[in-house]
C-alpha cells in the first residue's frame, strides 16, 4: 500500500464505515455492518482485492482535505494544472440500505477525472457478475448486490474486471455517484437524491454536535473524537466497536494483527463517563443498555468482547488470499481472545453501572441483581490467574490490574449500598472482599525496592494499566506508591515520551513474537496520572504532543511508532479517542471549564 494508515479518513452511517485515502480511493468497506465481509479490501491486500477511486486523471494525493464543520462529510480538494476540483464523500444515515455518495464539484478551470470501481465481495476474494439495468451498473455475487449510478449519467466501461469512467468537470459543474448495497434476493432499494442526502447528513451532524456541553480547551479535538466515537457506534443496538478495521498491524511486517470490529467491555467505564460528562446522555444510556443485554446470563460466561448486537461466537480465522497491510500477515477475522478469562471485566461492568447510576441514568429493575450475581462469581474467582486486560496469549498470570478491578467491583457495590440500602445486599460481605483484595495487591503486586506496582505478582515487569490506580480510587494520587509507579512507568516503558503497554523485550509475557508501537491510550493515561499527582505542566505538555500525532483530519489509530513516526494498529481506534476526551476533561477540570473526570 502506498497510503500510510494515517492517510485515511473515515466516513460512515452509524452501522458501518469506510476508509478514504488521500488519493481518493476507498480501500476498506464492510457491508452491511461493521463486522460484515469487506467488498473493498485493498487496505489489506492490493487493488485487485477491491477499491473505488475517483480523482483527477494522473493525479496523486489530494492537495488538502477536511471534514465539513462538525460532521462526517469529507471534502478532498485537488489543485491541478488545469483547474481545481473537490470531492464530497459521505454515507447518509440509512433508512434501509447503506449508500455511499461521492459528489465531484468543479471549483475552477476544467479538470479531467478518472474513476475506477473494483468490487470484490467476501474480503476481496469474489469477483461479482456485472450487468446494466435502468442506467445502473449492477454487481451480484451470492448474497450481495451493489448498484452504481451517476447524476448526470457518465459513460462507463468494463476493464480488467473493473468499472471505469472518464469525465470532465468545469467550474460550477457537479457529477454525483451513488453506490447502494442490498441483499441480492431483494428488490433494489429506493433511490436517494445525492444533494438532498448531503443536506440531511450535514443537518444530522450539526444537530448532534450542538448537544456537546464541553467548552474547554482543545474543543475541536474533543469534538472530532466524540464524532469518531459516534461513527463507531452501531446505531440499532448502541454497541461501540473498538475500530472499523481488522488486522492493521501493531508492527509493520509483523504478526500482531487482530480483528477489532467488536465491542469490548474494557472500554465501558471510560466511554460512559466521557459521554455523560459532555452531555450525550442518550448515547450513554444506549451503551449502558447494550452492556446490560450483552452480559446477561451466567456470570461464568462473561466475555471480554461481544458482537454488535451482543453476539458471543466470534470465531477467529485467517484469510490467506490477503497479503496484509505492508505485508503484515496473517489477516484475521474473528477474535480468539473472546475465549479468554479476564477478571478485570467484572470490575469494569460493575463500575459502569455505578457511573450510570451516579449520573442519574434511570436503571433497569434487574440491573442490580445482575451486578450482585457478577460480584458473587468474582468473589469466588478473583484469586485465580487470568489473561489480563491486554489479552496475552501466553500463560495466565496474577495480573495486578485484574486484581485492582476486582477491588473496584467490591468497592462500587459497597458505595451503591451505602447510598441506597433499599437495593438489598450484604454490604459487610463486599466490604470484607474489598479489604482483602486491597491487602493482597499491596503485598504481592508492589515492588518496594523500586517503589512501583508491577505487571503481575512476583514479576519485575511493569504494566501501563497500573497508571489507572488513582483514577479508579484504589489509592489516592498523593500516595508514594502511586507516585513511584508513575515514575517507573515513565522511566521504563516510555519511548520518546510515549508509553508502551508493557515490555516486549524481556520474557514473552504475551506469547507472541515481534514488537509493537507505543500504545496511545496508555500515553493519555500517563498524562492523567501526571495531572492527578500534581505534575500538571508535564501533563499538558504530553497531551499537546499526543494531539500532534493526530492526522490531518483528527484521527488516531491504536499505536504510534516514534522511530518511523507512523500510526500503527487498527484505525481509527475508539480506545485512543476515548483517552483523548477523558484527558481533555481531566485537564480542563483544573481550568474551571466545567468538565469533570470519570473516576467512579
Amino acid at each position: 500500500m502506498t497510503q500510510r494508515i494515517e492517510d485515511y479518513a473515515l466516513i460512515g452511517d452509524l452501522q458501518t464505515a469506510a476508509l478514504v485515502g488521500m488519493n481518493g480511493s476507498i480501500d476498506w468497506l464492510c457491508l452491511p455492518r461493521f463486522d460484515s465481509a469487506a467488498c473493498f479490501a485493498a487496505l489489506l491486500g492490493d487493488e485487485d482485492n477491491g477499491h473505488w477511486r475517483i480523482a483527477p486523471t494522473g493525479a496523486g494525493d489530494c492537495t488538502r482535505r477536511g471534514y465539513v464543520g462538525d460532521s462526517l462529510v469529507l471534502e478532498s480538494v485537488w489543485e491541478t494544472r488545469t483547474g481545481t476540483v473537490k470531492i464530497l464523500d459521505f454515507m447518509p444515515q440509512r433508512d434501509i440500505a447503506p449508500d455511499i455518495v461521492r459528489i465531484v464539484e468543479g471549483v475552477s478551470g476544467s479538470v479531467e477525472m478518472a474513476a475506477t470501481l473494483r468490487l470484490r465481495f467476501d474480503y476481496g476474494s469474489v469477483v461479482p457478475w456485472m450487468r446494466r439495468s435502468d442506467g445502473h451498473r449492477v454487481a451480484v455475487a451470492g448474497p450481495d448486490s451493489v448498484w452504481l449510478r451517476s447524476e448526470p449519467h457518465v459513460k462507463t466501461w468494463g476493464q480488467h474486471y473493473s468499472t471505469c469512467s472518464s469525465f470532465t468537470v468545469e467550474a460550477g459543474e457537479q457529477v454525483a455517484f451513488v453506490l447502494t448495497w442490498h441483499p441480492s434476493h431483494k428488490p433494489r432499494p429506493a433511490l436517494v437524491d445525492p444533494n438532498e442526502s448531503l443536506a440531511q447528513c450535514l443537518e444530522d451532524w450539526e444537530v448532534w454536535s450542538a448537544r456537546c456541553r464541553y467548552e474547554g480547551p482543545h474543543r475541536a479535538a474533543v469534538m472530532r473524537s466524540l464524532i469518531t466515537l459516534k461513527a463507531l457506534t452501531y446505531g440499532p443496538t448502541g454497541g461501540i466497536v473498538a475500530a472499523p478495521t481488522t488486522s492493521l498491524p501493531e508492527e509493520l511486517g509483523g504478526v500482531r494483527n487482530w480483528d477489532y470490529r467488536y465491542c469490548w467491555l474494557r472500554d465501558s467505564t471510560l466511554v460512559l463517563g466521557a459521554l455523560l460528562s459532555v452531555g450525550y446522555l442518550e448515547e450513554a444510556a444506549a451503551w449502558r443498555d447494550w452492556l446490560l443485554r450483552a452480559v446477561a446470563g451466567d456470570p461464568a460466561d462473561l466475555q471480554i468482547m461481544y458482537g454488535l448486537a451482543g453476539e458471543r461466537r466470534l470465531a477467529e480465522t485467517e484469510l490467506p488470499w490477503l497479503g496484509g497491510y505492508a505485508n503484515s500477515a496473517p489477516v484475521r477475522t474473528g477474535n480468539e481472545a473472546v475465549e479468554q478469562l479476564q477478571l478485570d471485566v467484572y470490575g469494569e461492568v460493575i463500575d459502569s453501572f455505578h457511573v450510570a447510576r451516579t449520573a442519574g441514568l434511570s436503571g433497569e429493575p434487574h440491573a442490580w441483581s445482575l451486578q450482585l450475581s457478577l460480584l458473587g462469581f468474582l468473589e469466588s474467582k478473583w484469586r485465580e490467574p487470568d489473561e489480563g486486560l491486554w489479552e496475552v496469549r501466553g500463560p495466565r498470570q496474577h495480573f495486578v490490574h485484574s486484581k485492582v478491578m476486582a477491588w473496584v467491583a467490591a468497592d462500587r457495590a459497597v458505595k451503591t449500598l451505602e447510598a441506597d440500602p433499599s437495593l438489598g445486599g450484604d454490604v459487610a460481605r463486599w466490604r470484607a472482599m474489598r479489604d482483602e483484595v486491597h491487602r493482597e495487591v499491596c503485598e504481592k503486586g508492589f515492588d518496594p525496592v523500586r517503589n512501583t506496582f508491577t505487571q503481575s505478582y512476583g514479576s519485575t515487569e511493569l504494566d501501563a494499566a497500573t497508571l489507572l490506580i488513582p483514577r479508579f480510587g484504589f489509592l489516592p494520587p498523593d500516595d508514594p506508591r502511586v507516585i513511584g509507579t508513575v515514575d517507573a512507568v515513565q522511566r521504563e516503558l516510555a519511548r520518546d515520551g510515549f508509553v508502551r503497554r508493557y515490555s516486549t523485550t524481556g520474557p514473552a509475557v504475551d506469547g507472541l513474537p515481534g514488537d509493537e508501537g507505543t500504545f496511545l491510550v496508555c500515553s493519555f493515561w500517563l498524562a492523567d496520572a501526571l495531572h492527578m499527582t500534581g505534575r500538571k505542566e508535564e501533563a499538558r505538555e504530553l497531551f499537546e504532543r499526543l494531539l500532534a500525532l493526530r492526522n490531518d483530519v483528527g484521527l488516531l489509530s491504536e499505536e504510534y511508532d516514534p522511530v518511523a513516526r507512523r500510526q500503527l494498529g487498527n484505525y481509527p481506534q475508539a480506545f485512543s479517542h476515548i483517552g483523548l476526551v477523558v484527558t481533555a476533561l481531566t485537564l480542563a477540570g483544573e481550568d474551571g471549564a466545567g468538565a469533570v473526570g470519570t473516576a467512579g
